[in-house]
């Protein structure tokens, strides 16, 4: 349970480091305070020996400092909180996991790289990944590779790929064996906060007791 929920939170979290705006910059245009980060995903599980990816979509909004709601709506509807305290999941209006963060330490360092990124700072990534930049018309690229001791057995990764331009369009995280996790972002949003009352609120049941 912890891997898989490790490996999916490291989507996540890769996933919205930034918008950049360029791949060569050594630092990242942050969302302001008072913004947020909305948009839809497709994400697509590509296993060995499978013909059919597994396919999911969904929505997502991403409030700094305050946490990211991960909403999956096919082919079920499961929601993905995460924030500083912790992880939680609901599925039909109950929450079904709450895990707070002393309970899985991968979570912080997650989240540490999440918060860190948007404020403009690479240190966090760039302690566990290896990571070259590329850049031609207006679109950029980022291979990460993980240092010594960053691919533990909670994410075992080869390879992470993303690309973009002034967001991030498509992550892609090779892991072991060959299988694959495929991210594709769409209709992504900086728009004013603040978040919904009912947003604000699941945020706030995240990683509680």
């Amino acid at each position: 349970m912890l891997n898989r929920l490790a490996r999916a939170c490291l989507v996540m979290a890769l996933a919205l480091l930034v918008p950049l705006a360029r791949a060569g910059a050594e630092t990242v245009p942050s969302l302001r305070a008072d913004e947020l980060l909305r948009g839809r995903f497709v994400q697509e599980r590509i296993l060995v020996g499978f013909d059919a990816p597994l396919r999911s979509e969904g929505s997502f909004v991403l409030a700094p400092g305050v946490g990211l709601i991960w909403r999956a709506e096919k082919p079920f509807a499961v929601t993905t909180l995460m924030t500083a305290d912790g992880l939680a999941q609901q599925s039909d209006g109950a929450t079904t996991l709450n895990l707070p963060t002393s309970r899985a330490p991968f979570m912080s360092s997650l989240y540490d790289m999440l918060s860190g990124a948007f404020a403009g700072d690479w240190r966090g990534l760039e302690r566990d990944f290896s990571v070259a930049r590329s850049e031609a018309s207006g679109k950029w690229t980022l291979q990460l590779i993980p240092r010594n001791g960053a691919s533990s057995n909670a994410l075992p990764i080869v390879q992470i790929n993303i690309a973009g331009g002034d967001f991030v369009d498509r992550v892609e995280i090779v892991k072991p064996g060959g299988d694959r996790d495929t991210l594709t972002f769409l209709d992504q949003q900086r728009v004013s906060g603040p978040l919904s009352a009912d947003e604000q609120k699941l945020l706030q049941e995240a990683g509680q007791p």
